[in-house]
């Protein structure tokens, strides 16, 4: 009979990828702050903003970065006075903002993307056809998991 013994931190599996995912940004941050001026969290919001094709509110942005609003109001307040983002008044809501890149925001995501794409053929270029696909399968399975979990802990809240 197999005998279960209780992994450490490093033997888990969260913090193995969560490893992983800082050597990654890690990489990222000191080249694009090196190339292009900007930190992870401004080429995050710049990338999203490019990456949408309409203005993005305050709490939409912050969803999709996976940070609190009150740190991605101070990415954004840096990003508007070095007039890379710009704020609308939301037409729907006039309490709220919309934000999108400005014509000089749209020049650097265009180099900013070219270089992630180059990062990111880098990576998956170490990987063979078939450890690409597996990998691909693998973070699907391990995403809709922690949905799941993350739906179950809220229903137990």
């Amino acid at each position: 009979m197999l005998q279960r013994t209780t992994p450490t931190i490093r033997e888990l599996l969260s913090y193995r990828l969560h490893v992983v995912a800082n050597l990654l940004s890690r990489g990222a941050e000191l080249r694009y702050r090196r190339e292009f001026g900007v930190s992870l969290w401004e080429w995050r919001t710049v990338a999203l903003l490019g990456g949408s094709r309409e203005a993005l509110s305050l709490n939409e942005l912050s969803r999709a970065a996976g940070i609190d609003k009150s740190q991605m109001s101070r990415v954004v307040s840096g990003l508007v006075a070095r007039r890379l983002v710009s704020r609308a008044i939301d037409g729907a809501d006039a309490r709220g903002v919309r934000l999108a890149l400005t014509r000089t925001g749209e020049r650097l995501y265009a180099g900013l993307i070219r270089a992630a794409a180059e990062r990111n053929d880098a990576f998956l270029g170490a990987l063979s056809a078939r450890e690409r696909a597996c990998v691909e399968r693998a973070l699907a399975k391990l995403a809709e998991e922690a949905r799941r979990f993350i739906r179950e802990e809220g229903r137990r809240a």
